[in-house]
């Protein structure tokens, strides 16, 4: 029964879909005021995933049955992904070997699920935007994962995160030095990427390709595409707090770092244009790249 508890209510999916929909709400809040608009009030996230499921499923001619069961695929991983990291934050130390290779393999399940789910609807434009998903997944996981290795080696080599954790509180959080505010830049841009956020929202383009991925999905699997969504802005930034920021996690420093990260997503996302996919895959595979080895090599000398 604990284990259900953690898993379904705290600190997993319940209580991760509420903090991302109201992350979603401060990007739609702050979004709209650096645009001279008002924005939507709070509750406008949850009004919307609950209009949803009250609407028709409609499902495609000459769709494949993997179109309904991929979004369920990607939650499950995040809500999987966000008890493991509450728990390490709450019980630290009471993780399991190689837990923070298991978050880094979940954490890549939502976006393979929108590839299964858009190549199965049998719409060219949601093939054109998994195509796209695809060439940005092959780019941004190889800095990605670079980032994450400074970290591993910041900690002494353990892929535990309990050991991350206790490594920062007694020697200081992994963004106060030279390898790890590189690796922390490194991975916040691959994040963008991850969140299908500008200037990396190339596989949901809405003036070429509509809705992309999404364009046939809608009721209640679109609903939990949504949910992914905020589930992402949730899980992402606690993963960077406890890979790189970690000295302090008392709930209020903890509140306030989310904060921070999150408004730097935000602010990276409404001042930069849309790049196309070609640029992308050259940046995350030729700049960044080279970035992450720095921070890697950084890391191995000890700075």
């Amino acid at each position: 029964m604990k284990a259900l508890f953690y898993y379904f209510i705290f600190p997993g999916f319940l209580f991760s879909v509420v903090i991302g929909l109201l992350a979603c709400w401060v990007d739609r809040k702050v979004t709209a005021r650096l645009q001279w608009r008002v924005g939507p009030p709070w509750y406008q996230n949850f009004v919307d995933i609950i209009k949803l499921l009250g609407k028709e499923i409609i499902f495609p001619e000459g769709a494949k049955i993997t179109f309904l069961l991929a979004p369920f695929l990607g939650v499950l991983s995040l809500g999987l992904v966000s008890t493991i990291l509450g728990l390490n934050i709450i019980y630290p130390g009471q993780g399991f070997l190689g837990d923070l290779i298991v978050v880094l393999y979940l954490m890549t399940i939502p976006a393979i699920a929108m590839i299964i789910g858009a190549s199965a609807s049998a719409n060219p434009l949601a093939s054109v935007g998994a195509s796209r998903e695809m060439k940005l997944v092959l780019a941004y996981e190889l800095p990605f994962l670079l980032s994450v290795i400074t970290i591993i080696l910041r900690s002494g080599g353990s892929i535990q995160l309990g050991n991350i954790l206790a490594h920062q509180v007694s020697f200081g959080s992994n963004i106060i030095s030279f390898s790890g505010a590189i690796a922390f830049i490194v991975a916040i841009l691959c994040i963008q990427a991850k969140l299908g956020f500008a200037p990396f929202d190339i596989s949901e383009a809405e003036q070429e390709i509509m809705a992309g991925t999404l364009i046939e999905y809608s009721g209640l699997p679109l609903a939990i595409f949504k949910l992914i969504k905020a589930l992402l802005l949730y899980t992402l930034p606690i993963f960077l707090i406890t890979l790189f920021w970690a000295k302090d996690l008392s709930p209020l420093f903890l509140i306030g770092k989310f904060i921070a990260i999150l408004v730097i997503i935000i602010l990276i996302k409404n001042t930069n244009p849309r790049v196309r996919i070609d640029q992308a895959v050259r940046f995350f595979w030729g700049k960044l790249t080279l970035v992450a080895l720095i921070g890697l090599i950084l890391a191995i000398l000890g700075l």
